[in-house]
Order: structure tokens, then sequence, then C-alpha cells
């Protein structure tokens, strides 16, 4: 009993520190805001003239050729890249929570055919013909490691992507292609095909094998009209979001997950330098080699200008709600949570412009989900606004919210090279299902899917 006792109290301590820490945090984040505010005009002013980036404190930096215009595009999400949350229906029968376990415990021939079925109409020409009239520029298409078919067990897609530019080409839309798994996983979610696993970066072979993925793509559509660039890793993980991901601890096979962990810094930062130097060689000046942050956005500065490298973005993806899980956000009152939004989309604005002074930023994955929403609904229709009568009201107050909640993103995003949505469709097909939670609100991944939002009216 005295244990017990022990460990509560021990408990209660910690809790206690991880609120006034939050706290602290977020006082911190109001005085930089109102910092930034006034001194942001002077420091941080940008502006484009005959395609440089003119910054403060006299310092300027090329913008590489073909990040001139402003990219509007969107994610292919769980098109070539199963994230089983996006479509559960497709792990239905084998019951796995991640892409590599769902073509491991499927039988070869059961496989072919079920991912054949899902890429084959998942996405097609008329989407591409229907993004490009909702007015997009640009694609990001995650692709896995094995899109070449050359890893035993692991049916490659290479073909969908040659029809994707194919696509791209007769409807005016540019590639983003985003490595978006390797060998090992780099970040331990379902979206880097291996849950709860983070070895990647320790097996020197896994990570030769993704710097030739990477030079096969760009020696196969170098010389293709639509292509826009390459991005070579996808959300390589840091400390603390590997620390605070509920997915760092979900791996189906313990001894798989072994010496999982972080990626560091030092490592990043040496295979970058390495992706640049044997891409550079093969793409065209105009075609882009894309970075993403992870998770780092203001610890980059001038690194890539230091390292010589040109047409070069980097790649930063900032979600509401992820935000959110954090206790301070779960204490504010409703009507006060906009306000926090607000805060955190132009704290982060002010993120993308210091690193911009640099580097050219691009915001590759966002979108209007949030949980204010969530909130407002519950409490004016305690069923969540599934019944008849309280269903006009509910899709009311989802709309307001998510129109304000796209207004103020588009707006900070703008300071970007440009912003790219997550994903374009979820419900697209006849074969959507409910997210992993049969029993919850399947309106809660609304806002992750475009189209709904194109259609729901709640983005301009």
């Amino acid at each position: 009993m005295e244990k017990m006792k022990k460990i509560a109290r021990g408990l209660d301590v910690f809790c206690r520190v991880i609120f006034w820490f939050v706290l602290v945090f977020g006082v911190l984040l109001v005085v930089l805001d109102i910092a930034l505010l006034v001194l942001g005009p002077d420091l941080l002013a940008l502006s484009n003239i005959d395609g440089k980036l003119t910054l403060g404190r006299n310092v300027s930096i090329q913008l590489p050729a073909g990040a001139l215009e402003q990219i509007n595009g969107v994610n292919l999400g769980n098109w070539l890249v199963l994230e089983k949350w996006m479509k559960p229906g497709i792990f239905a029968a084998s019951g796995e929570a991640d892409e590599i376990w769902l073509h491991r415990s499927t039988e070869s021939a059961e496989l072919e055919a079920l991912l054949t079925r899902h890429r084959d109409t998942y996405i097609t020409e008329a989407d591409f013909r229907n993004i490009a009239a909702h007015g997009c520029n640009l694609v990001r298409i995650p692709v896995p490691y094995f899109i070449f078919g050359d890893v035993s067990g692991h049916p490659g897609c290479i073909e969908y992507l040659d029809r994707a530019f194919d696509w791209a080409e007769r409807t005016g839309l540019k590639i983003l292609i985003d490595l978006h798994t390797v060998p090992g996983s780099q970040n331990g979610f379902d979206n880097g095909g291996l849950t709860g696993v983070v070895r990647w970066h320790h097996s020197p072979r896994a990570v030769a094998y993704a710097l030739n993925v990477l030079a096969c793509l760009a020696r196969r559509y170098r010389d293709r009209a639509a292509l826009f660039g390459i991005e070579v890793l996808n959300e390589p993980i840091d400390w603390l979001t590997y620390a605070t991901s509920s997915s760092s601890r979900q791996a189906k096979d313990s001894f798989e997950a072994r010496r999982s962990g972080p990626i560091p810094m030092v490592f990043l930062k040496r295979f970058y330098r390495e992706s640049y130097r044997r891409l550079r060689p093969i793409l065209a000046e105009n075609q882009v080699i894309v970075f993403h942050d992870g998770f780092r956005l203001g610890r980059w500065r001038d690194w890539f200008v230091r390292e010589g490298m040109r047409g070069v973005m980097l790649d930063t993806h900032i979600y509401l709600v992820m935000a959110e899980p954090f206790p301070l956000f779960r204490m504010i009152p409703d009507r006060w949570l906009m306000g926090w939004y607000r805060l955190f989309v132009r704290w982060n604005e002010r993120r993308i412009r210091r690193a911009a002074r640099y580097t050219p930023v691009i915001v590759g994955e966002w979108c209007v989900a949030n949980n204010l929403v969530n909130r407002m609904i519950a409490k004016h229709s305690g069923d969540g606004g599934r019944s008849e009568e309280n269903a006009m009201h509910s899709t009311s107050i989802r709309g307001s919210i998510y129109r304000e909640v796209a207004a103020m993103q588009r707006k900070a995003w703008s300071a970007s090279a440009g912003q790219i949505y997550w994903s374009y469709q979820l419900r697209g097909n006849h074969d959507f299902l409910p997210t992993i939670d049969p029993q919850s609100d399947t309106s809660c991944l609304d806002p992750w899917d475009f189209t709904h939002v194109w259609h729901a009216g709640w983005m301009v």
C-alpha cells in the first residue's frame, strides 16, 4: 500500500512539473509573439525580385528555378503508401496496423489483387483533372521504398507513378515525389510503413538502399516536364516527437524494434548531404531537392547555404491537432481556444519566416482538423450531432470553425514558398470506412479529406 502511495505521489509531482512547464512555455510564446509583432516587420521582411529572396540584414539567396510560383498543392496520401486510419477497410481481413505487416501476413496472390484493386481506383486521371480544376498546381506523391518491386514480399508500384506523370503533363500539374518510407522506418508511424520501429539509421545497408532508390527515381523522371522535385525523406523523427508519440511503443515485434530511437541531427545532416550529392548532378537546375525539417525547423538556419546546396527547399508539417494533446490545450476554455489557434499559427508563421531567411520553406502537410469542433458539438448536442434534429446545427458549427481555421492558416502559410494539403481524399471512393474506432463519428475525418473540404465550402 505504501508503495502505491509513493507511486501516486510521484505521478502527481510529474504531472505538476509538466503542467508548469507547458504553462511557462505558453507564456513565453505569448511574449515571443508580441515581440515578433513589434520587431518582425523590420527583421523578417521578405521580397521576391528577379528570382532572389531579399532578406533583412542585407542577406539574399537564389530561389530554385521552378519555385518562383507559389505552390498550391495537395498530397495524394494513401495511394501508393497505405495508412490504416485513412482506409481501414483494406486492412480489415488481416487486422494489421501498418502496410509492412499487411504485406507480411497476406498471401502473395491475394496481396497483389488487393493492392492492384486499390491502386487502380483510389487515384485516377479524373482526380488529376479535378485537382487542376480547383486551382492547384502541384501534387505531392508519397512513395514507398519498395516502389521498384525489388523487395521480396512487397509488390512495387512504379507503373502508377509513371501514369501520374502522364496525367500531370496532360493537366498542367507538377509532381513532388516524396520518399515516404525507408527500410526499418524513420519515424515509427504507420505512414513510415512499420509502426513502433525506428531502426533505419542504424543500418548502413538500409541507408544505402534509400539513397539508391532516390537516385533511380531521379534518373527515371529527370526528363519529365511535370517533375517539380524530389523530397528525400518524409518526417524523420526527433527526440521530443519520439518521446511523446504513442506509436513509439506499439511495435508488433519487440525484437524488431530493439535499438529504435529518434534520428540524431548529426546523422540527418549526413544523410541530407549525401542525398544532395547523389541527386544534384542527375536533376536539372530547375528541379528542386526538398528536405523535411525533421520536426526541427528552427535548427537548420544557414546550414544548406554553408553546404553550398543549390535548388533546395525545406519542408515543414504543421497540424493544429498535433499540438492539442499537450495538457495546456486541454485546460483552455472553449471560448479561448480559437485565440490559441491564432497564436500557434502566427508563431509557426514567424518560424517559417526566420527559416526562409536562408532556405525557401514549404508547408508540405497541413489541414483544418481541430478539436474545438468536437468540443463545441459535444457541448451543444450531447449525441455529437448525429441525430437528425442536431445534424443541421452540427453542420453549421463545423462550417464556421473550419472556415475560420482554414483562412488563418492559408494566410499564414502564404509566408512560405507554398502549401500542400493533407490529403486529397479519404472518402472519395466507395470503399471508405470509418476510422479505426467503428463507434466514432466519421465526420472527424472530413477535415482531412480535401475533396470533402471543397464540397463543404470550408476553404475558398
